[in-house]
C-alpha cells in the first residue's frame, strides 16, 4: 500500500487549495445584496469593473477619437490633435503621451493606470462595495494558481503511483487518485463558471450593475464589453494587451 501515503498528500493538498480558492472568492464577491447595487455607472466606471484601468484607457483613448481630439492609427499610435481642456481621464491620456504629441498605445496603459484620477474611480467603486479590493483580487488569483498546482500535484503523485503496484490493483489506485483530481478540476470549472462573463474587478453588487447596462450606445459597449465589439482599424490601434 505504498501509494496511499502519496494519495494522502494530493487529498491534502488539494483540500487545503480548493478551501483557500473557495474563501477568497467568497471574500471578493463582497455582500450579497445591499451596497451599491442602486447606484449608477458612469462610462469610467463601468469601464473600470469590467476591464480594469486598462479599460478605462481604451474607452477614454476611443472617446477621443470619435472627438476628433485624438487619431489612433491601424499601427498601434495615438496622436494629439486637439490638446486643449478635456476631463481628468483625457488629461491622463494627455499627460502620458507627452510633449511630443505621439506615442505607441501599448505604453499609455501603465502610465494612465496609475493616474491619480483612475485611482480615485478604484477607491470609490470600492468604498461603494462595487469593486474588489486589490488584496481580493491577487487572493483569488493566488488561490486559482494553488488549485491548479494541486491538480498538476495529484496527477504525477498518481503517475507515480501506478507502477508501484501490481496490475492488478491499479484500478483501485486510479480511482483513488480520480478524487483529488476532480475536486480540484470541478473548483476550477466552477470559478470559471462563476467569473463568465464576470470581471475579477467587480464585485456582486458591481456585476448587478454591469449586466444591467444596454451594449445600444457604442462606447457603453465598448466600456462593459472590450474592443472585441470596435470596427477593425480601432482593434488593430489598441493593440495586444
Amino acid at each position: 500500500m505504498v501509494w496511499i501515503p502519496l494519495l494522502l498528500v494530493a487529498c491534502a493538498v488539494t483540500a487545503v487549495a480548493c478551501a483557500r480558492l473557495c474563501r477568497a472568492a467568497i471574500a471578493a464577491g463582497g455582500p450579497g445584496a445591499g451596497g451599491g447595487a442602486d447606484a449608477e455607472l458612469t462610462l469610467g466606471e463601468a469601464a473600470f469593473l469590467a476591464g480594469g484601468p486598462g479599460r478605462v484607457t481604451d474607452l477614454t483613448l476611443v472617446s477621443m477619437h470619435r472627438a476628433r481630439r485624438l487619431l489612433l492609427a491601424h499601427t498601434g499610435w495615438a496622436t494629439v490633435v486637439d490638446g486643449s481642456g478635456g476631463d481628468e481621464l483625457e488629461r491622463a491620456v494627455l499627460g502620458a503621451i507627452g510633449p511630443e504629441g505621439q506615442a505607441p498605445v501599448p505604453g499609455l496603459r501603465p502610465a494612465v493606470a496609475a493616474a491619480a484620477c483612475v485611482r480615485r474611480i478604484e477607491e470609490g467603486l470600492v468604498a461603494r462595495g462595487l469593486a474588489v479590493p486589490a488584496p481580493g483580487r491577487r487572493e483569488v488569483a493566488a488561490g486559482a494558481r494553488a488549485v491548479r498546482g494541486a491538480f498538476l500535484l495529484a496527477l504525477a503523485l498518481g503517475a507515480v503511483a501506478v507502477p508501484l503496484v501490481p496490475a492488478a490493483e491499479r484500478a483501485q489506485v486510479l480511482a483513488g487518485f480520480a478524487l483529488p483530481l476532480t475536486a480540484s478540476g470541478l473548483c476550477l470549472l466552477l470559478g470559471r463558471a462563476e467569473s463568465y462573463p464576470r470581471s475579477p474587478w467587480a464585485s456582486h453588487a458591481g456585476q448587478r450593475l454591469l449586466a444591467g447596462l444596454s451594449a445600444e450606445d457604442p462606447l457603453t459597449a465598448l466600456a462593459t464589453r472590450g474592443p472585441a465589439v470596435l470596427e477593425p482599424e480601432l482593434r488593430a490601434a489598441l493593440g495586444p494587451r
